[in-house]
This record gives structure tokens, sequence and C-alpha cells, in this order.
């Protein structure tokens, strides 16, 4: 079974268009199907036409939340709710072409449990182009990944891997690196990228500096979610060491009869000394927070298994 989930926000002028096409693909693949269209708070009369959607085809199920609540919080409750063995992810905007669908069920069919599309041939506006690709190649350059497109609309995913994903804020963009990371298999295939025909993009190029924190927030996550202490004991220590060599040497200086009770470099050293150790002391709370999770999921787990095994 296949679950096609369309988040979409104000896109009223494509909507139709859109399920057209999704259904001339879907008769031509032969499978059992279903198509989940979140209504991410739209307020153009989007979910009127969703609902006209749903009275005529039994495939059809909607989810509209109250107010905008993003893309990854879409994503997340389109995953929920999917009952297919292959799940798609496809926006609304018609610049993914639904025909692209085969190819990537293809590859995941022949062992991939994430099929990313790449818009080799993206047609978007200069400044959008630019962005992405510095993007991509932040990304790259972060996590080592070879991926051409991290953040196209169209994907495919073995529902184990779409099911693990828990996105919020601007994190739908990491998708591929979130499955590799827990495991997955992770592959790339190029697709036809078509231009935007109604509407305007939500994106423009100041985006991209609004991707720098999620990029920052992701790399935390990707490497010291388990180990926060590594990456605030670091920190911290390199702080508190800048701090104590700035009042050892005022220290030094003090012996040698000087004055520096009114030297801004005292007050330097302490800011650096102090912030060291408030930072030190953040990651070691973190690092116990986790390990109190840690062993409570454990023993949970163990309840759970001994609560089942006396069954068996």
């Amino acid at each position: 079974m296949v679950s096609i989930i369309i988040p979409l926000f104000n896109e009223s002028e494509s909507i139709v268009p859109l399920y057209e096409k999704i259904i001339y693909i879907l008769s031509s693949l032969n499978k059992r199907h279903e198509i989940i269209f979140v209504d991410d708070g739209s307020t153009d009369g989007s979910l009127q036409i969703l609902k006209k959607f749903e009275k005529e085809n039994s495939h059809i199920r909607i989810f509209s939340f109250r107010k905008n609540q993003g893309k990854a919080e879409a994503l997340t409750f389109g995953f929920q709710k999917a009952k297919g063995d292959y799940i798609v992810t496809l926006d609304a905007d018609l610049q993914d072409n639904a025909s692209e669908i085969q190819k990537l069920l293809e590859k995941v069919k022949n062992g991939w449990d994430l099929a990313c599309g790449w818009r080799k041939e993206r047609q978007d506006s200069i400044l959008k182009v630019f962005s992405s690709k510095i993007f991509n190649l932040l990304t790259s350059f972060f996590w080592g990944t070879k991926l051409h497109d991290y953040n196209c609309g169209l994907k495919v995913f073995r529902k184990e891997a779409a099911k693990s994903l828990r996105l919020y804020g601007g994190l739908h963009r990491f998708i591929p690196l979130f499955v590799y990371q827990q495991g997955f298999t992770v592959g790339e295939v190029a697709v036809r990228h078509e231009k935007r025909k109604f509407g305007r993009s939500k994106y423009s190029f100041s985006k991209l500096w609004k991707d720098l924190p999620d990029i920052f927030t992701m790399f935390f996550l990707s490497r010291y979610s388990k180990r926060p202490m590594h990456f605030f004991g670091l920190v911290g220590g390199l702080l508190l060491i800048v701090g104590i060599s700035i009042l050892g040497y005022l220290t030094f200086l003090r012996f040698q009869g000087e004055t520096i009770g009114r030297r801004p470099l005292l007050f330097f050293g302490m800011l650096l000394v102090l912030s060291g150790l408030q930072v030190f002391f953040t990651g070691f709370l973190a690092d116990l927070m986790i390990n109190l999770s840690h062993k409570r999921r454990v023993e949970e787990n163990d309840k759970f298994l001994l609560k089942y095994s006396s069954k068996a």
C-alpha cells in the first residue's frame, strides 16, 4: 500500500490540477493507496476544496490544523497517520512532478529506506537556487553526506523510516540526515522540477539566514544530543582557561605593584570565568537529565518485556 502525504498552506489554485495528476499516476501504479492532505491552517478556501475531494473519493483523508503550525509539524502528523508500507511526500505547489513517484518507488524497492528527489534542473529564481546551493553545501560540509538536494519535497520512504521522524521548526529540511543517522539507507534520484504556476513561494532568499539557526540545532542534535557534556564541557572549559589565564596575568601584575582594580581586563576575566562555570554546569545538568531519562526508559522496557514474557 502507498500513502501519499501532501502538506499545504494556501494552495487553493493548485489543488485541483494536483489532485487530478495524482489520481492519474496512481491508476497507472495499480497499487492500493491513500492520499493524506494535511491542511496547515489555510485561509484561502483550500480546506473546502479538499472536502469535495473527500466526498468523491474514499481514498482521501484530510486533516486540518486550526492555525499554521509549519511544514515540519504537518509532515510529522501525516507520518503518524499514514497506513501505507511506502510513504510518499509531495508539495502542493505543482513544482514537484508527481509522475516521478514511480522512479523513487523503484529506488526504495531496490533496498533503500529513503529515496530523495534531486531537482537537477531547478526551475526557480536565481537567488532561490543560489541560497539552496549554499544550504546544501553547508549541510554536506558539516555532516559529510553526499546529497545534492536535501530539501526536495518529493521523497519516498519505507514505513519504518518515515514513522521514526519527529520534526519541528525548520528541521524538515534535514530529513535525509535524520533518517541516515537512525541507521536507514538514503539514496537520491534526479527528478523533473516545474516552474511555479500559481501563487507565490512561501520561501525567499532571506530564509537562508533563518536556516542557519536550524543548521546549528541539527548539528548539536546529531553530534551531542546523547552526550551534551562533550559540547558544553569543551566550550565551558575554553572559557575557564582563557578567564583564569587573564586573572593569573593580572595577579602577577598586582604582585609587581601595579593597580588592577579598574582595568577592564579584570572584569573581562571574571566574566569569562563565571560564563565558563555556567556553561560547564549546564552540560553537567543536561548529561544528568539524559542519564536519568535513559534509566527510566530501560526500566520501562524491562517491565514491558517481563510482562510480555510472562504472558508468552
